[in-house]
């Protein structure tokens, strides 16, 4: 393939199985979305319990920690396209088992008790199987465009993503209102089997160098020292994972849409899809003007704003303000995204993707889903204005710690 001297802000896409890898994310990121967001709603409206919330993030959090790190070693050893194919197949029964959780005559014949485990159970499923599909999504990724166009497919990879993220959301409050819970998770169900065949349709298959005959503990300590000893990568998932950690409102939006703001389903389908607007904006002027130039110091300043606009939005009781501040928080959130993802690709060694993939994911998801349960606690015990508060606060004390920590790596350049 002849590819332009210039610089292409659409390089990336001309590349086939990086398009179908792209099209796979999109539409995996919003059908669970979708489904996050009014299996959530629907848990609140039947409990009015925050911490119902936050168990489904936990829920996911710790079987995807508990595997995560033999996911990243079994994607460095085996065909990272099946077990793409498999986990895919895992989280469609989970699907399923949804569905007839919410059908009316389960709903009579279970206790609530009963009802929430059940529901857990199957997020606990998902979890596993997001705990094998994220380090083989992940390491899979590089093999698809050549590595000069790294930055630029981190880039398109999140613009993708977080197109899926704008979507699910956005339309998970109107879906819920017009066809129904049951019927929205049937809608998920088969977004999930195209997912099963673009997979498919990606016939790269990278050959796994890590053959050397070692124990898969030596095998996961491997990937855990090296990024603990590459401090790029080091500080780079700390960001994220304590800001989101402690910053993050995702996960208690329906107590803010419910309670606070009183703007019901569809309003929280606009709270929540407001930061993703925010960051696909933004992934589509990065394509044009990448961040990776003075990437730590861009890093540093989006984390810090993430904070700031995390406080704002705490402070908030007025609808649009609200949804403005959470925009600005997805802008800031999709500038540290594309600098890490850029960093993930450069930095680690073929042989190695997998495991720190793992790695990294165990970050993303602390701060994700083990954050939906911490805001989830913190709200029922301090209420929801003082634990988004305190948590853009904290993410402001985070930055301000790593900058004392990190200015070695201001004149590191990634392009």
């Amino acid at each position: 393939m002849n590819l332009p001297e210039k610089y292409d802000a659409y390089s990336a896409l001309r590349f086939p199985e990086f398009r179908y890898f792209l099209a796979n994310s999109f539409l995996y990121r919003s059908a669970l979305l979708i489904q996050e967001v009014i299996i959530g709603y629907e848990l609140y409206r039947l409990t009015h319990d925050p911490l119902a919330l936050g168990m489904i993030g936990l829920a996911e959090v710790v079987p995807f920690i508990a595997v995560s790190l033999f996911g990243g070693h079994v994607a460095d050893r085996y065909d990272r396209r099946i077990i793409l194919r498999a986990s895919l197949s895992v989280i469609i029964a989970g699907s399923a088992i949804l569905y007839f959780l919410f059908q009316p005559e389960w709903i009579a014949a279970l206790s609530k008790e009963q009802h929430l485990f059940y529901v857990y159970a199957v997020f606990f499923l998902i979890g596993l199987a997001k705990g094998f599909y994220s380090p083989a999504s992940s390491s899979l990724k590089p093999f698809l465009v050549p590595r000069e166009f790294y930055s630029n497919s981190s880039t398109w990879s999140s613009t993708f993503s977080q197109a899926g993220a704008v979507l699910g959301p956005g339309v998970a409050g109107f879906l819920y209102v017009y066809l129904g819970l049951t019927h929205t998770l049937l809608g998920i169900m088969i977004a999930m089997v195209i997912c099963l065949v673009l997979i498919t349709l990606i016939r790269t298959n990278p050959i796994n160098t890590n053959k050397v005959a070692v124990s898969i503990w030596e095998s996961l300590r491997d990937g855990l020292r090296f990024v603990f000893s590459t401090k790029i990568i080091l500080y780079a998932l700390s960001l994220d994972m304590f800001s989101v950690l402690f910053g993050g409102v995702i996960a208690i939006l329906p107590v803010f849409a419910e309670d606070i703001l009183h703007v019901g389903p569809e309003g929280l389908g606009l709270l929540r899809a407001a930061p993703s607007v925010g960051a696909l904006i933004t992934m589509f002027a990065m394509a044009h003007f990448p961040p990776t130039h003075q990437a730590w110091r861009n890093m540093l300043i989006a984390v810090a704003g993430f904070g700031v606009f995390t406080i704002i939005f705490s402070l908030s009781t007025n609808f649009w303000l609200s949804c403005a501040a959470l925009f600005a928080t997805g802008v800031c959130d999709s500038i540290s995204v594309v600098i890490r993802q850029t960093i993930m690709q450069i930095f680690p060694p073929d042989e190695m993707r997998g495991r720190v993939a793992s790695v990294s994911g165990i970050f993303v998801s602390s701060s994700n889903e083990l954050g939906a349960f911490e805001s989830g606690l913190a709200a029922r015990l301090a209420g929801p204005i003082p634990t988004v508060l305190a948590g853009g606060a904290i993410t402001l004390l985070v930055v301000t710690y790593v900058y004392t920590r990190s200015k070695d790596l201001f004149a590191m350049r990634l392009t």
